[in-house]
Order: structure tokens, then sequence, then C-alpha cells
């Protein structure tokens, strides 16, 4: 029954998919249910590798039951600009954070990146972030510091001497190279290996197939995020430049 709380069998069939190393989207697809349902779900309740159907249950029996009690109704709902709907709202950064964690992030970080995601002005001090999500300020520092290394937040500081963390265009552009640039450093100390292995060994033979193969991937990678760059961030009707397929580079048809 889309739409309804999960009940303990589906949670179980939402174990034994996880087991089976089955997708989101088929465990979802298999229940009937959507696959943000099933992601948040998991997430929720210790991840794809510590989900237990009972154990989660009975979590969300004892969140119900809190929720219900009068003795802690909970903070009320924040008020919506735009005429926004705040339980839609906060359900969607549910499903944001769930889809975050999925991807590796831990669950602060990924918090406070929807948190900015989702605020307007994409910008938002420590004390604003802390009082959004309703968590101390040494919460938020650390979330910071490990969005900061990943190139997930950029720091700005106002006329106040404040620090500002913004998400912006350049987002996903800067940590895409940043990525990249990881990559690089791996293809340098694979390829330091094959020297100190010796060439033509096994061992050798196999970290010179994964520097080159990393060496394709980030230079792809980086090639990619410099067209999509130009693209997205060109003047609505002002021409772009053709971006080059897979044959620029002499392949193909071109004679």
């Amino acid at each position: 029954m889309p739409g309804g709380r999960l009940t303990q069998q589906e949670r179980r069939q939402i174990a034994l998919g996880l087991a089976d190393s089955l997708p989101y989207a088929e465990i979802a697809r298999r229940l009937g249910r959507p696959t943000s349902t099933v992601t948040r779900e998991v997430m929720r309740n210790g991840g794809p590798t510590a989900y237990r159907a009972d154990t989660a249950h009975r979590a969300t029996e004892r969140r119900a039951h809190r929720r219900r009690s009068p003795a802690s109704p909970g903070p009320e709902p924040a008020p919506q600009p735009h005429g926004r709907d705040g339980g839609a709202v906060a359900e969607y950064e549910e499903t944001f954070i769930a889809v975050l964690m999925a991807s590796g992030l831990p669950r602060m970080p990924a918090r406070v990146l929807t948190c900015l995601f989702v605020t307007d002005t994409g910008s938002l001090t420590a004390a604003g972030l802390a009082r959004r999500l309703q968590v101390s300020p040494a919460s938020i520092s650390k979330a910071i510091a490990f969005l900061e290394s990943q190139s997930l937040v950029r720091r700005e500081r106002d006329d106040r001497r404040r620090d500002h963390y913004v998400v912006d265009n350049d987002l996903f552009y800067q940590s895409t190279i940043a990525s990249a640039r990881a990559n690089d450093r791996l293809v340098e100390t694979a390829r330091r290996g094959v020297a100190v292995l010796g060439p033509d060994t096994p061992a050798a033979n196999r970290l010179e197939n994964v520097a080159r193969f990393l060496d394709f991937i980030s230079e792809s990678i980086t090639r990619a995020a410099e067209q999509a760059r130009e693209v997205l961030h060109a003047r609505p009707g002002a021409p772009s430049h053709e971006a080059p397929g897979p044959d620029r580079e002499g392949h193909g048809d071109t004679p």
C-alpha cells in the first residue's frame, strides 16, 4: 500500500533484498513502494550493511509513540516561504539526506548539505545551521570540516567577520575536479609502485593497469566537467560550443 506505513513483513523483505545485494529500486519495485521510501527506511535504520528488520520495526514503533505522546510534542515546523507545504518540504529533506548518505556521506554532513540546498539563499552561518537542525555548534563544525574537505561547501566572510557556508552553481564542478585530482594522486602512486616492484612482474602489471584505468577516468571526468560547466553557465539563447563526442580524437567515422 504505497503511502502507508511499512509493515514488519515488508521490512523483512527489505532485509532479504539487501542480503541478496539488490538495488533499492528493485526492492521497492517488488514491494510496490517508491524507491525513496526504501532508501529512507534503510538509511534511517543502520544503512545497508547493518539493517535489521525487527530492530527497524521496533524503532519505528517507538518513534510513532513519541510523536503521539502529548508530553513531548516536538518542535513546531518552521514557517515556509513562498507558500510551501512544510510537511512536504520536511519529507523531501529526509529523502535527500538518505540519498546523500547512500552516496557515502555521513548523516550530519548530509543533513547540513541538504539544509543549504533547500535554503533559497544557499548560504547560512554556523549558528543558523545549528538553529535549523537543532544540533550543537560542535556538530556543525565537524560536518562543515568534512564537507570542505570534499569541496562540497564554500566559506565566505561577511563585513561583520561572520563565516557563511555556501552552495552554488559551481558546487558539483568543484567537487568533481577535486575527485579527479584525488584520482591523479592514485595514478602517480600506482606508477611509483611499478618502478619499486619491477617492470613485467605480475604486481607491477596490476598497478600499471590500475594507473591506466584511473588516468583515463580522471581525464574523461575533467573534460566532461569543463564542458558541462560551460553549457550550464551559458546565457539563455547564447550560442554554445558543440561538445566533442567520443570520436573527436581521430576515432569513429571521421576520415
